[in-house]
């Protein structure tokens, strides 16, 4: 019996991404995308409450952390936005979930999938001990410690075949790309989602947490060249090859704050994280509140709300 669900959610395998415009801060199309990616959550909410799920949180994994729509998600689930300190970074404390489900991920940098990337899209490829890495596997990893098993993975084609790649024995859903714009299609996707959600639940093999040992040899290629590699190693002490920065880590907990500072961090910025993550929750909220008030113009409401419900 599963009593915790934990629901991670991304928006560039979600229903309602076309493009990285769509999943990109403030544009024209962003509020259409967060919409569809609210809804795709809503329906995998909706249908494990049915199965007799007691509790469930959300956390809104994308970009600032806040895309979902508080207001069209089910009250009885949990929503977190914003990223959190604590045990794990970004999410904070698992706070005793026993399964993780990510819906609208995506594959791996340096992958054929749609939109592919690890952590920023700044990253051409991130490879560890050899082979890519996907955040379902980085975030499945750094979950397994606390008993919490993945069991479910929506995302394009190549993201799900990379989950079952990395965890043997997860259920997943291909969002096709591009998504079908016919609304009866949309809502067919949905349910058949929601009820590979809930399927999976009753999995009678499925993956035990991951919690992977040993040392740990990333291997991080910068989209942009040498030089942004170049800066970024001489502000941590790595050492790099070109355009590519080579990092060693003894447990999977610090590779994943390893990455986590390359990627977002300066030390300036890492000194005063806690200011900095509250200026950041407040532009997530900014953008929050701007999505709403176009989702709530005419030509919004008439024609994509009717559209993607």
């Amino acid at each position: 019996m599963v009593n915790h669900v934990l629901i991670i959610a991304d928006i560039e395998g979600s229903s309602g991404c076309p493009d990285y415009a769509a999943s990109a801060f403030m544009t024209a199309s962003w509020p259409t995308a967060c919409l569809a990616m609210t809804r795709d959550v809503q329906a995998v909410t909706t249908a494990l409450f049915d199965a007799g799920v007691p509790r469930i949180t959300i956390h809104d994994f994308h970009r600032t952390g806040y895309n979902l729509i508080p207001d069209l998600l089910d009250s009885r689930a949990t929503l977190i936005q914003g990223y959190r300190r604590g045990s794990v970074p970004g999410i904070g404390n698992p706070d005793g979930a026993d399964a993780v489900l990510f819906v609208g991920l995506h594959a791996a940098s340096g992958t054929h999938g749609f939109l592919a990337h690890t952590l920023t899209s700044r990253i051409a490829r991130l490879a560890v001990n050899g082979r890519p890495l996907a955040e379902v596997e980085l975030f499945s990893a750094v979950l397994g410690p606390y008993g919490i098993r993945p069991l479910f993975f929506s995302g394009c084609p190549a993201a799900c075949d990379q989950a079952r790649e990395a965890l043997p024995g997860i259920t997943t859903f291909a969002m096709p790309k591009p998504t079908p714009r016919a609304p009866r299609k949309l809502h067919a996707l949905r349910q058949t989602m929601a009820r590979r959600a809930v399927a999976a639940l009753e999995n009678p093999v499925p993956p035990d947490p991951l919690w992977p040992r040993g040392s740990f040899h990333a291997e991080i290629r910068f989209r942009d060249g040498a030089a942004p590699a170049r800066r970024i190693a001489a502000r941590w002490h790595l050492k790099r090859v070109g355009n590519t920065i080579l990092l060693d880590a003894a447990t999977i907990e610090q590779l994943y704050a390893d990455l986590i500072r390359i990627c977002y961090l300066t030390p300036l910025v890492q000194a005063f994280l806690p200011f900095g993550m509250a200026l950041y929750r407040v532009l997530g909220i900014t953008g929050l509140a701007w999505v709403k008030h176009r989702l709530k113009t005419r030509r919004y409401h008439r024609r994509l709300v009717r559209f993607y419900r």
